[in-house]
């Protein structure tokens, strides 16, 4: 049998699934390239005589508890919760690092952060006039998945401090609610967003919760890099900052443990009002939705990083010192050799310029030519040097002459390599 591709879902015909797969495989035909193109962590924080470590570690954690090794068999082998097994060492580690207090039964433990993504857009997002505003640009994984729930998104520029700008938040709910249809959340990346690696500094996150309680929004808050901001509590969350629970926080141990596990959470606290005066949290709402999309979290990863919270105290941020400074000295690298192959009379010769993020994984380069795939492969096939064009991260439109520079999986020896073999480029362009 032949299927046509106009009868299947129109999301497999959206330019987004094509960019990002053109990047996947363009990646894999130039294996010698230097890479600036992928967010994933650098591979040498990853011991693999850690994983059964761990395991051992939550092994005796449960023994401790007093589960006997049936009890133990079942916690491991079984379906368990479908909220998950690990809520409390999780709200331990928020409390520690974040300084969030979070009850264990407000968290929802996900395969990733994107089925968090998916479940909370798919629960607050009611009917087809329920509008999500997002931050542009925005991470590709939002608008993706808003595309694939048949949702609506309206972009919200960032503005010039980092992050969106407050007041144009609420120029796009009320824009919204103009149209007859109802502005329902935002998401944003308040900690070196991807793509931009722009940080919302501690006032607008403050205006930003102001706007959100005077348009009746929710906030959809994505946290994957805040743990690598350089002194803890230096920016609190959007979350930390919420009084009336209107955040509702993603959070991931891809990049803070390690990826291959899979495993992110929802801190979803808000509570839901029901028939017959049922009361529950917005956290076993999404449960219910989960329990018929993956079932469950896979016991074995939350396992595996159960017991690396447990071996590090629950304090993630201690953990990750080491991982801190190394990005930390990455994107200094990067911002250093980018001004020493393109000073400031280069700058304005060739129109280059770039933002300086204070750290995280990501920046962001102006380019005098149009920086799409094409510009990409033949970047890779005559210089040997990968990036990701930023058209894909603008949903309204824009950024053709932008290219997303990573420096999360590359030596800080390779980013002086590939920053002069970019630069050859561009000056050949």
């Amino acid at each position: 049998m032949t299927l046509d591709l106009a009868d299947l879902h129109a999301s497999l015909s959206d330019p987004l699934l094509d960019a990002m797969t053109f990047l996947n495989e363009v990646t894999t035909r130039y294996p010698d390239a230097v890479s600036f193109a992928p967010g994933r962590p650098y591979e040498g924080f990853f011991e693999p005589e850690d994983v059964p470590a761990h395991l051992d570690a939550y092994l005796a954690h449960l023994a401790a508890r007093g589960l006997d090794r049936d009890a133990v068999r079942t916690a491991l082998f079984q379906y368990g919760p479908t909220k998950g097994i690990i809520a409390d060492l999780v709200a331990r580690t928020l409390a520690n690092d974040e300084g969030l207090t979070v009850a264990p039964e407000a968290l929802a433990l996900t395969v990733g952060a994107q089925e968090g993504m998916l479940l909370a857009l798919r629960a607050l997002c009611a009917t087809p006039d329920d509008v999500l505003l997002v931050s542009s640009p925005c991470y590709v994984g939002v608008t993706g998945a808003a595309r694939l729930l048949d949702l609506t998104t309206r972009p919200v520029p960032e503005g010039p401090a980092g992050g969106p700008d407050p007041e144009a938040v609420r120029a796009a709910a009320r824009a919204v609610r103009a149209e007859g249809r109802r502005p329902r959340a935002l998401y944003v990346v308040p900690d070196f967003a991807n793509p931009s690696g722009t940080s919302m500094p501690v006032d607008a996150r403050t205006r930003l919760l102001a706007v959100a309680a005077d348009e009746d929004l929710l906030v959809i808050e994505d946290n994957p890099y805040g743990f690598f901001v350089r002194a803890c509590g230096e920016r609190p969350t959007l979350k930390a900052l919420d009084r009336h629970r209107r955040v509702v926080y993603l959070g991931s141990f891809a990049k803070t443990c390690f990826p291959g596990a899979r495993l992110g959470y929802v801190v979803a606290d808000q509570e839901v009002t029901g028939p017959g005066g049922r009361r529950t949290l917005l956290a076993d709402e999404l449960a219910r939705l989960k329990s018929m999309t993956t079932v469950n979290t896979p016991a074995l990863s939350q396992a595996v990083i159960g017991g690396m919270l447990l071996r590090h105290d629950c304090r993630l941020r201690a953990a990750n010192a080491a991982a801190t400074a190394h990005y930390a000295a990455g994107m200094d690298t990067l911002l250093r050799e980018l001004e020493r192959h393109f000073p400031a009379s280069a700058r304005r010769r060739l129109g280059v310029s770039w933002n300086r993020p204070e750290g995280g994984f990501f920046a962001v380069l102006t380019v005098p030519f149009t920086a799409d795939d094409a510009a990409m492969e033949r970047c890779a096939r005559e210089y040997g040097v990968l990036w990701t064009p930023m058209a894909p991260f603008y949903p309204g439109g824009g950024g053709e002459r932008l290219l997303r520079l990573s420096i999360s999986s590359v030596t800080q020896r390779q980013i002086i390599e590939g920053v002069a073999k970019l630069a050859a480029f561009i000056t050949s362009c």
